[in-house]
């Protein structure tokens, strides 16, 4: 318990003070003694507890337990456990005695005026505020960890609103109050002491740009909601009413962790004596909220919605995509949603253009839709299309040089859960690719990295992936769920893997079957022909490299074993400094559970059975896997593109609390 300053005692008149409730009191019994007292006694109200605080080795305890030493080291401290129902109605009284004690050569006398001054958030994480006596000006992570959270109102309640529920200061829909963590202010006592007292929220320059307050005042209309703190609020004198024991408080977030924020907001009240010049304040309670991150779903999270954009290009339209994603959402039971073309603008790349992830706190989720920095074609659709009642959004702009192909979210991954060395990541690793360390080569922009490193509990791993075309980590990598007992296999596109394969193939007298055989648009090459390629196979093997880097790190950052990795064929051929897929890249797959779609490679045909796939296959259905190739060859390869980009899922959150985590 915090302690107040001391309060001085008179022999020639009564000393008034306010005792807040659970808040210690000295009293100085040593400044005003009468002549030839040496020790003395101290009594109180029944609702006032007083207690000696002193040091056993210099300060010996009367046997009579009455009267003390006064030429000692020693704190008379005194506390009241609830409000007083008038002013002064609590008593201490100090007697002073000399060294016969025949009786008291002089008494104090201390009224005291118990208040309840509390301020109270959902520390427990029950999503209730409670009462506290632990230290709320602290946040601790773990299971056994307490402190409150703060979600970002970055959702839009009203459909008549213009922007998010953070960007208006006043309240626009009851149901906001969901999204809004509760406080509570106790302000128990004697209206009398009111009137020459009063209550003051605070909040800091800095935090109030991270957080609002709204104040209940009355009825259950919009106007009964008053804004107290936030942008241009930086205190509120509370407006107690007679009577009132407990004002409700609803706070909101305003800004995500970043760089230059760690996620922590504070709010105070000061209990103030305004019959003092300047004024003084008494007690100061303050607590603290942590803003909830925004946390991405790895693919190992069951599917809610496929996100798909109905497009049409020089090759007419994508009805045949469309089709195949009808049936892959249906068998993997989750909603199929269309972006037609008049919001897509004929950009196909949704996966480029946002990221779906989700915010918790005890009291409330939803998901929130990360809009990145790309803003072609698709640029409107999360803010004006997914922004809604209970589903957020969040941003972050590139200015200057503008944003890289390494800016588009095909570049952004998350792990599943992993442990790494005894270190548990229960919400999984973010992946994000950029140059090679050390090089001067292209990288994710610092806003976007700075952003998904603050929210701290999916710690990043950066990946190599400037030696693609696009520069994307979905290129070369996936995760597919299994139901053993690791939970899920890494997928690393393979160039060694595939040549070995069309060796096999040619060894076994299919050299003449061809890559690309019946498309119009592509010259078939043989599997001779294709080992032959010396630039082939020197572009391929120069992709392993590049993939073999990334598979070390990937192993050392996410604790997995060679076992806990599946090769998939595929070649890449550069062009320029650059390498590109060869034919559809198969890891470029949307996975819907057990379901995944795979970009159809188009391989050489065995026995009339694409070889490629039929590798693919074996590789992933023992894992309990279903294989649907996507014969979309037109609409996707040839525009550097795979179904992973052309299509976005929102997941399932995770049933772990990101609370519970140890980052």
């Amino acid at each position: 318990m915090a302690s107040q300053k001391a309060v001085r005692l008179s022999l020639k008149k009564p000393t008034y003070a306010v005792c807040v409730v659970g808040v210690e009191t000295l009293v100085d019994v040593h400044s005003d003694v009468p002549h030839g007292a040496d020790n003395f006694g101290v009594s109180g109200s029944s609702e006032v507890e007083v207690f000696l605080v002193y040091r056993p080795s210099q300060v010996t305890k009367p046997a009579s337990k009455a009267h003390w030493p006064l030429n000692t080291n020693m704190d008379v401290v005194v506390s009241v456990s609830t409000a007083s129902k008038d002013l002064n109605d609590l008593k201490v009284k100090v007697s002073y005695f000399g060294p016969q004690e025949v009786g008291a050569l002089g008494h104090s006398m201390l009224y005291l005026t118990g208040v309840d001054v509390s301020l109270d958030v959902d520390m427990g994480r029950t999503g209730k505020a409670k009462r506290s006596r632990g230290d709320k000006k602290a946040w601790h992570w773990g299971p056994e960890g307490y402190g409150a959270i703060l979600l970002v109102n970055c959702d839009k309640e009203s459909h008549r609103s213009t922007g998010p529920d953070l960007d208006h200061s006043q309240l626009v829909s009851l149901d906001d109050l969901q999204d809004l963590s509760p406080m509570v202010l106790s302000c128990g006592g004697p209206d009398e002491l009111f009137q020459s007292h009063k209550l003051v929220l605070k909040v800091s320059a800095s935090d109030s740009k991270r957080a609002r307050v709204f104040c209940a005042r009355g009825g259950n209309s919009l106007s009964d909601y008053k804004t107290v703190l936030g942008p241009n609020h930086l205190s509120y004198e509370v407006e107690r009413q007679p009577g009132e024991q407990v004002i409700r408080l609803h706070v909101e977030g305003l800004a995500f962790p970043d760089a230059h924020f760690l996620g922590l907001v504070s709010l105070s009240v000061s209990l103030v004596d305004m019959g003092t010049l300047p004024e003084v304040s008494l007690f100061t309670d303050t607590v603290v909220f942590r803003v909830a991150p925004w946390i991405m779903t790895p693919n190992t999270q069951p599917p809610l919605e496929l996100y798909v954009c109905s497009v049409i290009d020089a090759h007419g339209s994508n009805e045949k995509f469309l089709d195949d994603m009808t049936y892959l959402a249906r068998q993997a039971n989750c909603k199929l949603v269309v972006c037609p073309r008049a919001e897509n603008r004929n950009d196909r790349w949704i996966q480029d253009e946002m990221e779906f992830g989700y915010i918790e706190a005890p009291h409330k989720s939803f998901p929130v839709v990360f809009d990145s920095p790309r803003n072609r074609g698709l640029r409107d659709f999360p803010y004006k299309k997914i922004l809604g009642p209970d589903f957020g959004y969040v941003t972050r702009e590139v200015l200057l040089a503008g944003a890289s192909s390494l800016d588009s979210f095909g570049n952004l991954d998350v792990s599943p859960p992993v442990t790494v060395g005894g270190i548990e990541y229960p919400l999984g690793r973010v992946l994000i690719g950029g140059s090679f360390p050390k090089s001067s080569g292209r990288r994710m922009n610092r806003v976007v990295r700075d952003f998904l490193y603050a929210q701290r509990v999916q710690a990043p791993v950066e990946l190599y992936s400037d030696w693609l075309s696009v520069g994307h980590v979905d290129e070369f990598l996936s995760f597919v769920p299994t139901s053993d007992q690791k939970g899920f296999r890494l997928l690393l596109a393979s160039p060694s893997a595939c040549l070995k394969l069309f060796q096999e193939k040619k060894e076994e007298g299919y050299g003449e079957a061809a890559q690309f055989d019946g498309l119009k648009h592509k010259v078939k090459r043989s599997i001779n022909e294709m080992l032959a390629d010396r630039h082939l196979r020197s572009d391929s093997l120069h992709a392993q490299k590049c993939i073999d880097w990334n598979r070390e790190v990937l192993k050392r950052e996410l604790g997995l074993a060679e076992g806990d990795i599946v090769d998939i064929p595929q070649l890449f051929s550069l062009k320029g400094a650059y390498a590109e897929a060869f034919f559809p890249d198969m890891v470029n797959m949307v996975v819907l559970g057990k379901y995944l779609g795979i970009p159809k490679p188009f391989g050489p045909l065995i026995n009339g059975r694409c070889c490629l796939e039929e590798k693919v296959r074996s590789l992933l259905e023992p894992l309990g896997l279903h294989c649907v190739f996507i014969d979309d060859y037109l609409s996707y390869h040839q525009l550097l593109g795979e179904i992973h980009c052309g299509t976005n899922v929102r997941r399932k959150p995770f049933a772990f609390k990101w609370w519970h985590a140890v980052p």
